[in-house]
Protein backbone atom coordinates (compact mmCIF):
# COMPACT_ATOMS: atom_id res chain seq x y z
CA UNK A 1 0.00 0.00 0.00
CA UNK A 2 1.34 3.52 -0.82
CA UNK A 3 2.45 5.80 1.65
CA UNK A 4 -0.52 8.14 0.37
CA UNK A 5 -3.05 5.75 0.48
CA UNK A 6 -2.23 4.96 4.53
CA UNK A 7 -2.21 8.98 4.98
CA UNK A 8 -5.79 8.96 3.57
CA UNK A 9 -7.30 6.12 5.61
CA UNK A 10 -6.07 7.75 8.48
CA UNK A 11 -7.27 10.80 8.23
CA UNK A 12 -10.52 8.85 7.59
CA UNK A 13 -10.68 7.15 10.20
CA UNK A 14 -10.41 10.88 12.29
CA UNK A 15 -13.49 11.78 10.25
CA UNK A 16 -15.36 8.55 11.35
CA UNK A 17 -13.99 9.22 15.15
CA UNK A 18 -15.32 12.81 14.84
CA UNK A 19 -19.20 11.12 14.67
CA UNK A 20 -19.08 7.83 16.38
CA UNK A 21 -21.84 9.01 18.65
CA UNK A 22 -22.06 5.15 20.35
CA UNK A 23 -19.10 6.21 22.39
CA UNK A 24 -19.30 6.70 25.82
CA UNK A 25 -16.84 9.48 25.30
CA UNK A 26 -18.61 11.18 22.76
CA UNK A 27 -20.47 14.00 24.57
CA UNK A 28 -17.78 14.53 27.11
CA UNK A 29 -15.66 15.48 23.73
CA UNK A 30 -18.39 17.40 22.31
CA UNK A 31 -18.93 19.10 25.62
CA UNK A 32 -15.07 20.07 25.81
CA UNK A 33 -14.75 20.83 22.15
CA UNK A 34 -12.18 18.17 22.30
CA UNK A 35 -10.44 16.12 19.23
CA UNK A 36 -9.82 12.17 19.18
CA UNK A 37 -6.49 11.25 18.96
CA UNK A 38 -6.17 9.29 15.92
CA UNK A 39 -1.87 8.45 15.77
CA UNK A 40 1.02 10.40 13.99
CA UNK A 41 4.15 9.91 12.78
CA UNK A 42 4.75 7.77 9.80
CA UNK A 43 2.23 5.65 8.48
CA UNK A 44 4.76 3.29 7.05
CA UNK A 45 6.92 2.95 10.22
CA UNK A 46 9.07 -0.11 11.84
CA UNK A 47 7.93 0.80 14.86
CA UNK A 48 4.20 1.15 16.20
CA UNK A 49 3.96 2.74 20.19
CA UNK A 50 0.70 2.13 21.61
CA UNK A 51 -0.19 3.99 24.75
CA UNK A 52 -4.01 4.10 26.51
CA UNK A 53 -5.87 6.88 26.31
CA UNK A 54 -5.42 10.58 25.29
CA UNK A 55 -5.05 13.10 28.17
CA UNK A 56 -6.05 16.79 28.04
CA UNK A 57 -3.52 18.61 26.07
CA UNK A 58 -3.81 15.34 23.70
CA UNK A 59 -7.36 15.78 23.36
CA UNK A 60 -7.24 19.79 22.55
CA UNK A 61 -4.24 19.37 20.23
CA UNK A 62 -5.70 15.56 18.44
CA UNK A 63 -1.94 14.82 19.18
CA UNK A 64 -0.95 11.91 20.78
CA UNK A 65 1.54 12.08 23.63
CA UNK A 66 2.37 16.04 23.87
CA UNK A 67 2.63 16.60 27.20
CA UNK A 68 4.54 16.05 30.10
CA UNK A 69 5.03 11.90 29.18
CA UNK A 70 5.29 13.03 25.68
CA UNK A 71 8.17 15.19 26.44
CA UNK A 72 9.77 11.68 28.22
CA UNK A 73 8.71 9.73 25.35
CA UNK A 74 10.89 11.94 23.36
CA UNK A 75 13.37 11.75 25.43
CA UNK A 76 13.53 7.91 25.69
CA UNK A 77 13.11 7.89 21.71
CA UNK A 78 16.06 10.03 21.59
CA UNK A 79 18.15 7.76 23.85
CA UNK A 80 18.05 4.54 21.01
CA UNK A 81 18.50 7.35 17.84
CA UNK A 82 15.08 7.98 17.05
CA UNK A 83 12.48 10.75 16.33
CA UNK A 84 8.81 11.25 16.37
CA UNK A 85 8.96 11.33 12.84
CA UNK A 86 10.20 7.76 12.53
CA UNK A 87 7.48 5.98 14.30
CA UNK A 88 3.97 5.82 14.43
CA UNK A 89 2.38 6.44 17.97
CA UNK A 90 -1.23 5.91 19.00
CA UNK A 91 -3.36 4.70 22.03
CA UNK A 92 -6.04 1.99 22.01
CA UNK A 93 -8.88 4.50 22.98
CA UNK A 94 -8.97 7.56 20.69
CA UNK A 95 -11.36 10.04 23.00
CA UNK A 96 -10.09 10.93 26.58
CA UNK A 97 -11.66 9.35 29.68
CA UNK A 98 -12.94 12.41 32.42
CA UNK A 99 -10.15 13.09 34.79
CA UNK A 100 -7.76 11.10 32.90
CA UNK A 101 -9.28 7.92 34.47
CA UNK A 102 -8.43 4.67 33.06
CA UNK A 103 -10.13 3.37 30.15
CA UNK A 104 -13.18 0.83 30.80
CA UNK A 105 -13.47 -2.46 28.96
CA UNK A 106 -16.51 -0.76 26.79
CA UNK A 107 -14.37 1.97 25.68
CA UNK A 108 -11.45 -0.31 24.75
CA UNK A 109 -14.48 -2.83 22.82
CA UNK A 110 -15.35 0.58 21.16
CA UNK A 111 -11.97 1.79 19.96
CA UNK A 112 -10.13 -1.62 19.34
CA UNK A 113 -11.26 -1.85 15.92
CA UNK A 114 -9.59 1.38 15.32
CA UNK A 115 -6.27 0.37 16.79
CA UNK A 116 -6.77 -3.31 14.86
CA UNK A 117 -7.04 -1.31 11.24
CA UNK A 118 -4.23 0.76 12.07
CA UNK A 119 -2.06 -2.29 12.53
CA UNK A 120 -3.24 -3.89 9.57
CA UNK A 121 -2.28 -0.37 7.39
CA UNK A 122 1.03 0.73 9.38
CA UNK A 123 2.14 -3.24 9.25
CA UNK A 124 4.78 -2.59 11.86
CA UNK A 125 7.81 -4.64 12.36
CA UNK A 126 7.81 -4.13 16.28
CA UNK A 127 4.65 -3.01 18.67
CA UNK A 128 5.90 -1.58 21.65
CA UNK A 129 2.95 -1.31 24.11
CA UNK A 130 3.14 1.26 26.67
CA UNK A 131 1.28 0.64 30.25
CA UNK A 132 -1.23 -2.75 31.26
CA UNK A 133 -3.82 -1.70 29.13
CA UNK A 134 -2.17 -1.95 25.70
CA UNK A 135 0.03 -4.83 26.76
CA UNK A 136 -3.05 -6.83 27.68
CA UNK A 137 -4.66 -5.78 24.83
CA UNK A 138 -1.83 -6.34 21.77
CA UNK A 139 -1.18 -9.37 23.81
CA UNK A 140 -4.34 -10.81 23.60
CA UNK A 141 -5.08 -10.17 20.22
CA UNK A 142 -1.50 -11.60 19.15
CA UNK A 143 -2.07 -14.94 20.49
CA UNK A 144 0.41 -14.35 23.27
CA UNK A 145 -2.01 -14.37 26.62
CA UNK A 146 0.00 -16.83 28.20
CA UNK A 147 2.68 -14.56 28.52
CA UNK A 148 0.60 -12.02 30.25
CA UNK A 149 2.04 -11.41 33.80
CA UNK A 150 1.74 -8.23 35.74
CA UNK A 151 3.86 -5.66 33.84
CA UNK A 152 6.44 -5.29 36.45
CA UNK A 153 7.33 -9.05 35.73
CA UNK A 154 7.55 -8.37 31.71
CA UNK A 155 8.03 -5.22 30.96
CA UNK A 156 11.52 -5.13 28.87
CA UNK A 157 10.86 -8.31 27.10
CA UNK A 158 9.52 -8.89 23.79
CA UNK A 159 7.90 -12.08 22.32
CA UNK A 160 7.19 -13.14 18.74
CA UNK A 161 4.11 -13.46 17.32
CA UNK A 162 2.71 -13.89 13.26
CA UNK A 163 0.20 -10.98 11.66
CA UNK A 164 -1.59 -11.09 8.19
CA UNK A 165 1.11 -9.43 6.78
CA UNK A 166 4.24 -11.32 8.24
CA UNK A 167 5.76 -11.58 11.86
CA UNK A 168 6.20 -8.62 14.62
CA UNK A 169 7.74 -8.91 17.61
CA UNK A 170 5.84 -7.21 20.69
CA UNK A 171 7.93 -5.33 23.20
CA UNK A 172 6.16 -4.87 26.79
CA UNK A 173 7.24 -1.31 28.18
CA UNK A 174 6.39 0.85 31.08
CA UNK A 175 4.13 3.91 29.98
CA UNK A 176 6.31 7.08 30.36
CA UNK A 177 3.84 8.74 32.99
CA UNK A 178 5.34 6.48 35.82
CA UNK A 179 8.96 8.69 35.16
CA UNK A 180 6.23 11.90 35.85
CA UNK A 181 5.44 10.25 38.96
CA UNK A 182 8.62 8.57 39.90
CA UNK A 183 11.66 9.79 38.99
CA UNK A 184 13.85 7.51 39.31
CA UNK A 185 11.72 5.35 36.80
CA UNK A 186 13.45 7.16 34.14
CA UNK A 187 16.58 4.74 33.96
CA UNK A 188 14.73 2.10 33.67
CA UNK A 189 12.60 3.34 31.04
CA UNK A 190 16.01 3.92 29.39
CA UNK A 191 17.22 0.25 29.76
CA UNK A 192 13.81 -1.14 28.43
CA UNK A 193 14.07 0.83 25.26
CA UNK A 194 17.09 -0.49 24.69
CA UNK A 195 15.77 -3.37 23.90
CA UNK A 196 14.15 -1.91 20.79
CA UNK A 197 17.42 -0.93 19.40
CA UNK A 198 18.90 -4.06 19.36
CA UNK A 199 15.86 -5.39 17.65
CA UNK A 200 16.00 -2.97 15.08
CA UNK A 201 19.84 -3.30 14.41
CA UNK A 202 19.48 -7.27 13.82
Amino acid sequence: MKKADKIRIMEEMNTELLSLKKSPLYEYRTQNGYLPVVGDGDCSAKIMFIGEAPGKNEAKTGKPFCGTAGKILDKLLNSIDLERKDVFITNIVKDRPPENRDPSLEEIDIYGPFLDKQIEVIQPKIIATLGRYSMNYVLEKFGLKEKLLPIGEIHGKFFDSNTTYGSVKVVVLYHPCVAVYNGSKIGILMEDFKIIKKLLDK
